[in-house]
């Protein structure tokens, strides 16, 4: 693959600041796909720009950039959606300013992830600059704007395009804020499944003076949730931590110390290993409420199943590069939330790893200039890695 000779080499934390300044917040775009894209398109890549919607959803732009048309794919994926700010006046900053502050960059984004989206575009200008701009093989960038989101119109949306396009994806790192407390102390292959349930206990109204007249439903929800939390899930498998259930929120809307309510709703999420499915989840719950009996409903919503990408060439290349660059050795790990490499792993093996996450989704979000600087370094060192000099 040739483009064309030396590249200019992108600054990682001024493309950071860049998209920062872009407020988008999920679904809304607000030029960042834009700003990434004349990026790339000035180092040779061949950009698409998607948008997808769906009845009920807002359309989310998504971006699929592609420099090489043969040997192995390389790519990276990530987004440029954000959650929201929450207070402004709770910030120090304008959380889309992008200021420079004692050697942090500030902004809403900054960890999670444009500050990673901007390094590897870092990255690949530096390669390639030492490449004299050829290299055998080809890289990709998977951007989505709907990771914050519901996640339907984004990366998952995208990959179906890339299988009815006839394109390839050979390995994949996802640039996800994964270190913990340093840079390079952690890379996620895998994760574990994520589904919410909510439970409706329909009962009998009636005057609490008079209960054989009525019928409790938070009396049989009260054994429901004592049911489900009482023991644990699992004890955790070779590659993940235990499962967890956690009530987030138990309702009745009775403001009546004298009245015993019609009904009785509760929500909880369970963050589930490869001991379990949500198929074999909502059997269990579905048996927990039959022996608690009454009438009742049941709502499930699945927001994606436990994912195992067992160590091999993308975790490998990743482990190399930090230990080169960083003098340390990652943990591989499966803890945290879910994360768009749930999709991708049906494609194709990959592996997670971006900037220490301490500040994503806070206030102030920030990350270390000097460690967008490292990363940029850590993923020129997974390229030439990737695609070895002849």
């Amino acid at each position: 693959m040739t483009v064309q000779e030396k590249p200019e080499a992108v600054d990682p934390a001024a493309l950071a600041a860049e998209l920062i300044r872009c407020a988008s917040v999920t679904p809304k775009d607000e030029g960042a796909i834009d700003v990434l894209a004349r990026t790339l398109e000035r180092l040779g890549f061949a950009c698409t720009k998607l948008e997808f919607t769906e009845p009920g959803t807002e359309p989310v732009l998504n971006l699929y950039a592609r420099l090489g048309r043969t040997g192995r794919n390389f790519c990276f994926a990530g987004h440029t959606d954000v959650v929201p700010v929450g207070r402004r006046e709770s910030w120090t900053v304008d959380p889309f300013g992008a200021e420079v502050i004692n050697g942090a960059l500030y902004g809403r984004g900054a960890a999670d992830m444009k500050g990673g989206i901007a390094a590897f575009v870092a990255a690949v200008s530096r390669f390639l600059g030492s490449r004299g701009g050829a290299f055998d093989g080809s890289i990709s960038l998977l951007i989505t704007g709907d990771e914050e989101g519901v996640s339907i119109n984004g990366t998952k949306k995208v990959l179906d395009w890339l299988r009815e396009q006839g394109e390839t994806l050979d390995a994949c790192v996802v640039g996800e804020p994964t270190s913990a407390k340093v840079l390079g102390d952690m890379v996620k292959i895998g994760r574990r499944g994520s589904m919410s349930a909510t439970v409706t206990i329909k009962g009998v109204q009636g005057h609490t003076a008079y209960p054989h007249l009525a019928d409790n439903p938070i009396h049989r929800m009260v054994k429901v949730l004592h049911s489900l939390t009482t023991e644990p899930l699992d004890n955790g498998t070779e590659h993940f931590q235990p499962s967890t259930l956690q009530v987030t929120t138990t309702d009745v809307g009775n403001p009546a110390s004298n009245v015993i309510p019609g009904e009785a709703h509760a929500t909880f999420n369970i963050r589930f290993n490869d001991r379990w499915s949500s198929k074999t989840l909502t059997e269990w719950i579905e048996g927990t409420l039959a022996a608690a009996g009454g009438n009742r409903e049941l709502k499930i919503q699945v927001s994606g199943e436990s994912f195992l990408t067992l160590p091999g060439v993308v975790s490998n290349i990743l482990k190399r590069a930090i230990e080169q660059v960083m003098g340390r050795t990652p943990e591989l790990s499966t803890t945290g939330g879910t994360s768009d490499a749930r999709f991708i792993h049906r494609y194709c093996p990959v592996a997670e790893f971006g900037l220490v996450g301490l500040t994503m989704h806070k206030v102030d979000e920030r990350v270390p200039v000097a460690d967008l600087a490292a990363l940029a370094d850590i993923y020129r060192a997974v390229l030439d890695l990737y695609f070895p000099a002849a």
